[in-house]
């Protein structure tokens, strides 16, 4: 009787396992060790199908992976999941004197570029390790439908370029850091449940928002927070004149400047730039003596930024946790 149930036992765990085994699919897996497909993410990222006719997932294991990263606008449906977002890094130190490109170097400084729409990253930081040297991107994303879930950006001035005339943008659960304007772009963007963190006295964002288009970047449940002894951060500029920017619900202490926002030594920004607020805590969430010219939503206004209203004319629901055996 005892060995029937040993049998049973062993072959429950057996088919257990398996069925664990074929739940987790996944389309390649890099690893430093060759243990995987590839040894590096760009050459799984080349030997994805183009403009594919389903979703395609790329597993990285945990390692410092050295490599300047660009997933084309071809990419499209593509996921890459990492094992864990501290010790899973893609790691370059391009900057803007480094690049010596002329005026536009900065947008060749990218750690990873996204150009495709219907991406997807998790749990993989993200840096530009150049320094304080000047603009140097750790993310460059322009493609629309793109989510980073349990990421880090780690950088100093301009660490993530959220760009694109249409694009929508999703971070949820992440943390970035910088130092001047390190949150940048014209895409519609939402910052959910993330920490952003200021290494200097200077500009969390610097949006350009283009005329016209509802919504620039949006803070909802974010922890802003800085390295000792700051004093002097400002939640934003505009780096365009209807640069768009809100903070709902956020955390924000002393070290957030009273006036809150800079016009960028333009006054005429003040009238077409759009930087609001609602029902923020800390000391530095005060209103009483932000920019007359900055706007206090009320109840009904901060309600219109729903994220069926962030995302439309056509939303999509973000699944924001996944399993490894979730992956298909």
């Amino acid at each position: 009787m005892h060995l029937y149930i040993k049998i049973f036992l062993i072959g429950l765990s057996v088919f257990c396992f398996s069925q664990i085994q074929a739940q987790e699919k996944y389309d390649l897996v890099v690893a430093q060790d060759g243990s995987g497909d590839y040894t590096t993410i760009q050459k799984a990222i080349d030997a994805c199908r183009i403009f594919p006719d389903k979703p395609f997932t790329v597993r990285v294991r945990n390692g410092v992976y050295r490599e300047k990263i660009a997933i084309l606008e071809g990419n499209t449906h593509l996921t890459i999941i990492g094992e864990s977002v501290d010790k899973t890094i893609i790691s370059w130190d391009d900057h803007f004197n480094k690049i010596n490109r002329g005026r536009n170097s900065t947008f060749y400084t990218y750690t990873l570029k996204v150009e495709a729409d219907d991406f997807r990253m998790e749990n993989i930081t993200v840096e530009n390790t150049a320094g304080p040297v000047g603009q140097a991107l750790a993310l460059y994303v322009e493609g629309d439908h793109c989510v980073f879930v349990n990421c880090r950006f780690l950088g100093h001035q301009d660490t993530i370029y959220a760009d694109g005339k249409f694009s929508r943008q999703y971070f949820y659960n992440c943390y970035i850091e910088g130092t001047t304007d390190f949150i940048f772009g014209g895409a519609t963007a939402l910052f959910e449940n993330c920490t952003i963190h200021a290494k200097a006295n200077s500009f969390l964002t610097a949006a350009s928002t283009p005329e016209g288009k509802p919504f620039g970047f949006v803070f909802l449940n974010c922890k802003i927070t800085a390295n000792p002894g700051l004093d002097k951060v400002y939640l934003g500029r505009p780096w365009r004149g209807y640069a768009k920017v809100a903070f709902l619900n956020c955390e924000m202490e002393k070290f957030i400047i009273p006036e809150g926002w800079d016009n960028w030594s333009k006054t005429e920004n003040e009238k077409t730039a759009q930087f609001a607020e609602y029902h923020n805590s800390g000391e530095g969430a005060s209103l009483s003596q932000r920019v007359g010219w900055s706007i206090k939503l009320d109840e009904k206004e901060a309600s219109k930024f729903a994220k069926e209203n962030i995302f439309a004319p056509v939303g999509w629901e973000v699944v924001t946790e996944k399993k490894w055996y979730d992956i298909n």
